[in-house]
This record gives C-alpha cells, structure tokens and sequence, in this order.
C-alpha cells in the first residue's frame, strides 16, 4: 500500500480561501479527486488522505461525499470546533462514518501563541482518542514549546506533526527548530508528516540539497515508523512545477533507507496511523 498522506481538495471561492493571497494565483482556482488520481497513479500510489483547508464544519461533508465517490481517497481529516461545548456529540456523529480519521485545526493561525493550552480546547482535544480520531498538529517552529506541552498532556492521543513544524528552509535556519522539534519527537504518541517542506523553501529555485538536513533530522528523531510521506498538495504547486517532482524529492531521499523502512515512510505509517482498510 502506497499512501500520499496529505493533500488537499477544493473547489475555489476566494471569500472561502482567504489564506490563498495574491502571491498564489496558480492555486486559485478547483483542485479535485480527477486532478489528483493521474497524479497517484503515474508514481504508483493507492490512495491519499484529504485533509481540511479550511475552518468550517462545511469542509467536512465536501470532503466525506468525496471519499465516498472516490475509492482512492482512503480517509480524511476534517476540521471540528473543539473549543465547543457540544464538541463530543460532533465528534461522535462524524465519528460514525469510517472514512472520518481525524481532526486538524489551523493553530498556526491563531493570534494566541498558547491556543494549544486553552482549557476548552484541551477539553474538546481530550475527546478524540475515545472515538479513535488522530488530531494533526499545523504549527510554526515559535509554537514547538507549547505544542511538547501540549503533547505531553494526552499519552493516548495519536498526534500527527505537520510539515515538520515549518522550518525556514529558505533561510537554512536549524536552530532552535531542531531543538525544539527533537524535544518534540521524544513523545512516542507523536508522529511526523515529510510534507509541506518545498513550500518553505525558495519557490521553485530549491535543489534537493536543501532539504537534506531537515529529512535527516526528521529521520533520525522519529525514527522509521514514525514518518509519513505527504504531498501538501496543490499547495506544493507554488513551490515546484509538478506533484511528480515534490514526491521524488522525497523517493530520492529514501532510496538510501532499507525496504522495509520505505514501505513504511509510504503507507505502512499511515495506515496504522489513520486506521486505514
């Protein structure tokens, strides 16, 4: 089984996607389930996750009636008020449909650097593991502290860390990312996605050499059974010119790692993880 971890479908209204600004007109416009099964199947991939990309219950039933239409799109990861009183009762009806696998919230957004803490979110957060939910973790490398404490509070929670916590891979910078992402990783409930890294690098000038240390470092933190491949697709689209050349940066990395280790890193993980079929 070969997984792409994470992607993203939409059909485009600005007033919906605020996030995509005037810098991403490439990505303004419809990405669906036909765009992407060429894409899979070309490099001989099984299926993908879709996760949220935006914040509205909405989201959830646009990306449900896809996977139900769509085979390939083996789970998603929706987006739940947790901070909501009724947040158990949402997550129980969402629950109930066996492609739901999780919940993601844009706390890289939030102007509060301490959202992670707040009392009612670490309630509703406190509600997934007893319906079998992953909660993916969207923060920015000033949010790695908060996002260990926030971890440590919840051993039974599966966490799944996205993007590596977006290190500033344009400007090289290592520290204190790499300290605090490593503190991170010693929390054996938590995971990490090798995913969103080419939008952190120079738009469409990186090379592969870029990106060296910080899969090594990823590597060697997590470990191999705790790394997942995913694309960020179409978001990837901004920074390189095709999913095929964001995948291979990627299968060329790995092509050093055992087989075991990359059936692992590309799909294994990710269907223990998000409880696949």
């Amino acid at each position: 089984m070969r997984i792409d971890a994470h992607q993203h479908f939409w059909r485009y209204a600005a007033r919906e996607y605020g996030w995509i600004d005037e810098r991403m007109g490439r990505i303004a416009r419809d990405f669906l389930p036909g765009d992407l099964a060429p894409e899979l199947a070309a490099l001989g991939f099984d299926g993908c996750i879709a996760v949220q990309a935006r914040a509205s219950a909405v989201e959830n039933e646009f990306l449900l009636a896809l996977a139900r239409e769509h085979a390939f799109v083996r789970g998603i990861v929706g987006w739940v008020d947790l901070c909501a009183p009724a947040v158990a009762g949402e997550l129980e009806h969402l629950a109930a449909d066996e492609r739901f696998k999780g919940v993601r919230h844009l706390v890289q957004d939030e102007p509060d650097e301490r959202f992670l803490l707040r009392p009612d979110f670490l309630r509703g957060v406190a509600h997934l593991a007893r319906f079998g939910l992953a909660y993916d973790l969207l923060v920015h490398p000033r949010h790695l502290e908060v996002a260990r404490r926030f971890a440590a509070r919840f051993p039974e929670q599966v966490l799944v860390l996205d993007h590596l916590a977006k290190p500033a891979i344009a400007r090289g910078e290592r520290d204190p990312w790499e300290r605090q992402f490593r503190a991170l990783a010693e929390l054996p409930h938590v995971v990490c996605k090798l995913s969103g890294l080419v939008t952190e690098a120079r738009w469409n000038a990186w090379q592969p050499a870029d990106f060296r240390f910080y899969l090594d470092s990823a590597l060697d933190a997590f470990g191999e059974e705790r790394l997942l491949f995913g694309s960020d697709w179409p978001v990837c689209l901004l920074a390189a010119a095709s999913y095929r050349r964001v995948a291979e940066l990627v299968l060329d990395w790995a092509a050093e790692l055992s087989p075991a280790a990359r059936e692992k890193l590309f799909g294994l993980n990710a269907a223990r993880i998000y409880r696949l079929a």
